[in-house]
């Protein structure tokens, strides 16, 4: 007959003596470590639409749609928490550090639709002056103005972006040119890369 070692009975002892190792959850709630990685939230007022958590996202838990409705284009962006995987990279190459951030929330488990376990926002767009196609988020340009400063007016489109939010100049909506014969005058307007170069050569 073995006797058991020394060592296991000391561990016996103290187990029974401290208690369980792990938490009683679900009976009692669990507070995860502080660096864990639980559901992601995107952060509206922090989040400028840039999609760079949507091109890191290995699980394709992120996805967005650019569409045109009633004459204002908007990106939606769509968090799918049923595939994300936690692995935090959205988070980690967000440029703006707190647009989509980890929580400590793990408990995902549900029975009812399977759709309820996402977030959706949306942001506005800016669109080219001449083709009326989107190019970019609004937020975006004014993230890109604060970062560059006073060179931002060496840019026509970011000095008009910035004008416009400071109340100095007309908002556009979506007009597009009925012939596309680019004038000089084109060229300070807020138009995308495609309309930009053909306003150059042909000014």
């Amino acid at each position: 007959m073995r006797y058991p070692k020394l060592r296991e009975l000391k561990e016996a002892v103290k187990a029974l003596l401290k208690g369980p190792y792990t938490s009683k959850f679900p009976s009692q709630p669990h507070q995860p470590f502080e660096r864990f990685r639980g559901r992601p939230y995107f952060h509206e007022k922090d989040c400028m639409g840039c999609t760079a958590c949507f091109q890191v996202c290995p699980a394709r838990a992120i996805e967005y749609e650019d569409r045109v409705l009633n004459g204002r284009a908007r990106r939606k962006f769509t968090l799918r928490w049923d595939i994300c995987v936690f692995c935090g990279l959205c988070q980690a190459n967000c440029p703006t550090e707190k647009g989509i951030m980890l929580s400590q929330e793990f408990a995902l488990a549900t029975t009812e639709d399977r759709e309820a376990l996402k977030q959706e926002i949306e942001k506005e767009l800016l669109v080219c002056g001449c083709c009326a196609e989107p190019i970019v988020p609004v937020e975006q340009y004014g993230w890109v103005a604060k970062k560059i400063g006073p060179l931002l007016f060496s840019n026509s489109s970011l000095t008009l972006s910035y004008l416009r939010e400071a109340g100095l100049a007309p908002r556009e909506g979506l007009f597009p040119k009925k012939e596309m014969e680019f004038q000089r005058a084109d060229r300070i307007k807020i138009i995308c890369p495609r309309c930009r170069r053909e306003a150059v050569l042909k000014s």
